[in-house]
This record gives C-alpha cells, structure tokens and sequence, in this order.
C-alpha cells in the first residue's frame, strides 16, 4: 500500500480490502448513512465487489447515473439532490464516489454543494480517473458543449486508488487514461513520457509504479497550487483544444475525453514550435508518438469554425484574452500564453492538409 498525502486530502494506492477504507467507514462514519454514487458502468462491474467487500456499506443506497459525458449537467445534479433528500441524507452523511471522471466530478459537485457540503470519498475505476480526475479537488458539471463550466474545489476525505477495477476496463477507456499520463511526462520530463509511451505500446500494460509516479507529479503541482491560481495551470496542457474538440463532438462521434486531449497535446506541441518555444525535433517526436496512437479527425471547414468559436468561451481565459500552455521542451511547460484566436485557425488548417 503506497500512501501520498495532499493538501487536505490523503491517497491511497494499492488493494482497497488492505486500505484504510473498512476502518474509516466503521469508526469514523460509524452513525452514518452511506450513499454509493455509480453510473451505469460502475453498477454493473464494479459495485457488487464494493458492497460484498465492506459490511458497512450492505445497508447503502446506490444512486446511478446515466453514462455519457453529456450526461454530466446540473438537471441531473438535481435530480441526484432530490433524491438525497427523499433518503433522508444529511451534512453528516457520507457519500462514496465509485467510478471513472464524470461519477467523482459529478459526485464530489454534487456533495460539495448539497446541504453546503458533505464528506465524500473517491474509488476510480479508470485509469484516467486513477491518475487525474479523481485527485486534486477539481469537481464539475458540463454546460451545454462547454467542460466543467460549472464547479467548484473541494477534496474528499480520501482517494482511494486499487489497480483491481482496471481489470474491468475495455482498450478504448484505458487509453484514454494513457493520454492523461502522457500530459504528465510531457510537462514533468521526457523520462516519464517515455516510460508511459512503452507502456503503452507494451499491450496498454501498466504496472503500479508507474501509475503511483504519475500519481505523485500531478499531487507535487496541486500542493503547490491547489486553487490553479499558477503552475498548476500547466495541468491543463492539451486541454485548451482538447475540451473544445470533445465538447463540439460530444453528442455525435463520442470520442474519449482522453483522445480529445491527445490530440490537444499534438496541436498545442505544433502551435509551441510554430511559435518558437520548441524545438523541431521535439515537436515531431511528439508528432509522431502520439498520432500513432490517437487518430486526429479530418475536420471540415465547419466544424474548424464551431471549434475554434468554443475556444472564446474556455474557463481558462481572462481579460477576453484566450489563455493556453504551451511546451518549451519536453518537460517544461509555461501557462498563460495569450493565443490570438487566428493562430487556432491555421492549426486546424494545417492538421486537416496532413490528413487530406
């Protein structure tokens, strides 16, 4: 068992049954009421394994959400609410969170705003949400097209992190939880992301200690910064594009959060060297890793314009400017690059000739 400590927030990686999470729940919630929020996924995979593992948590209610990322608005945050009303949930009552990035961004919203606030926990069952989602105390809903335009920062209790649920797993989520490591070698050092780029290329495999390093660089840059006031800006390499492509995308071609920020990563490496701050060799290293494994849609001129145009309205920006990050050589990355809305155009443009 590996433990790593946040801010106000302690991690827990390794098997859940040797955890903390048996104790906490028998001393610590020990007169309260439990409730499971899953989605349609985590119910049918992973929640039975949870229940029959811990006695606490046989009497539970279990609350589902729907999957899909356009699922995680605010009409199903009511929806949720009312039902923690009608189960006679108080301030005191515990919330678990079993599932990938929309069940603990949506859970911990949820718990952070009900009755102004109520412990929660986090089990990911993602790799993605092992490694990024769950962890730093960032929770949110979608508005419209727009991601976690809705939210606000608040940590669970714990983040309990067992490799046991990726088993459950199909590719497609796995690397979507890859591209997110990928980011973290990226803005950490080129010996992690090539450590996470083998892997990858190892059959998707993944062994503890690579998921624990992973775990480690992006809690070092949230303690650091833990309201994002500074370098934890940088977490959001890849995501400037990326949340634009998968919000404009989100209700037709269904792609992962974590392609989209793939091909976020590569647009936003050319846009570094188009611009001066990377190097060629660099850029193209990334280049080509990285379009081996995420395929980069052949975007029409529409679309261009509908994605660009999303681009005005990131959460990121201020001042009317639009805010990015961008590389400065594999390892090192700056924030707050003021991006004039013209220089998106000619990325998209020059993506779409390559796959012409």
């Amino acid at each position: 068992m590996k433990y790593i400590q946040s801010n106000n927030c302690k991690l827990e990686v390794g098997s859940i049954e040797k955890s903390s999470f048996n104790s906490i729940l028998k001393e610590t919630y020990t007169s309260s009421k439990c409730v499971i929020i899953v989605d349609e996924n985590t119910k049918e995979n992973c929640l039975e394994y949870l229940i029959t593992s811990f006695e606490p948590l046989h009497g539970a209610e279990v609350i589902v959400l729907p999957v899909g990322e356009e699922n995680k608005d605010l009409e199903i945050a009511v929806n949720v609410w009312e039902a923690l009303t009608e189960y006679g949930i108080t301030r005191y009552d515990l919330i678990i969170n079993l599932g990938g990035g929309l069940v603990t961004d949506m859970g911990g919203f949820i718990a952070s705003c009900y009755k102004r606030g109520c412990d929660y926990i986090n089990i990911p069952t993602t790799l993605l949400g092992m490694v990024d989602a769950s962890l730093g105390g960032k929770t949110g809903l979608n508005l419209g097209p727009y991601k976690n335009q809705i939210g606000v920062f608040s940590e669970p209790k714990v983040v309990y992190i067992d490799p046991i649920f990726l088993r459950t797993l199909p590719d497609v989520e796995l690397r979507s939880g890859f591209a997110e490591m990928i980011k973290h070698g990226l803005i950490h050092s080129e010996q992690l992301f090539d450590k996470v780029i083998d892997a990858m290329h190892s059959s998707h495999k993944i062994d503890e200690t690579l998921l624990v390093e992973c775990i480690r660089v992006k809690n070092k840059i949230v303690r650091e910064d833990p309201k994002e006031d500074g370098k934890r800006k940088i977490l959001n390499f890849g995501h400037t594009i990326g949340h634009a492509i998968e919000g404009y995308y989100m209700r037709s071609q269904g792609y992962t959060h974590g392609h989209c920020v793939a091909v976020g990563m590569i647009m936003e490496a050319y846009l570094s060297h188009k611009l001066g701050m990377l190097n060629e060799q660099s850029y193209l290293k990334i280049q080509s890793e990285l379009s081996q494994l995420f395929e980069i849609p052949s975007f029409t001129d529409d679309e261009i314009f509908a994605i660009v145009k999303m681009l005005s309205n990131d959460k990121k920006n201020k001042g009317g400017a639009i805010l990015c990050c961008l590389l400065e050589e594999i390892g090192t990355c700056k924030y707050d690059c003021v991006i004039e809305i013209g220089e998106f155009d000619q990325v998209f443009s020059y993506f779409r000739q390559l796959n012409s």
